[in-house]
């Protein structure tokens, strides 16, 4: 079943909002939060992870009819890449060295941004990608 298109852009705005604070803060603690919600959203989709169901608690009632659906496998793909960024960040924040915490959630916050702001998802272009090579090596 298709999602509602505007629910993982949300999420990715949430997303970078809190790993700007991490970036910001330092906090490992919010860091873990941000990997907890990447690890729902990767293991059960995206409408599974916390900011997916403020969306359709909250903010979807709000907003008109969508417009716009698409397959919800990509933005799962998303939350897992964002996944593996977060684990790394907090490895570095937590066990060292800083700078891969940093480099590591920078990533993360860039790309959560690019899909905040522009409705581009470098995960989901990722996915498309991997797609199209399994399929041709086949």
């Amino acid at each position: 079943m298709d999602i509602d298109a505007r629910g993982p852009r949300f999420g990715a705005a949430v997303t970078t909002v809190v790993l700007a604070a991490v970036l910001i803060t330092g906090s490992t603690w919010l860091l873990a939060w941000q990997v907890l919600a990447f690890a729902l959203g990767a293991s059960g989709g995206v409408a599974r992870s916390p900011y997916g169901w403020v969306f359709r608690t909250v903010v979807r009632p709000r907003l008109g009819p969508p417009a716009q659906f698409e397959s919800p496998q990509p933005p799962q793909f998303a939350q897992a890449v964002g996944l593996v960024f977060a684990v790394v960040g907090l490895i570095g924040f937590t066990a060292g060295p800083d700078w891969l915490g940093f480099a590591a959630t920078g990533c993360a916050l860039a790309a959560a941004f690019l899909n905040a702001a522009f409705g581009y998802c470098l995960g989901c272009e990722m996915y498309l990608l991997v797609r199209r090579v399994t399929v041709r090596a086949q």
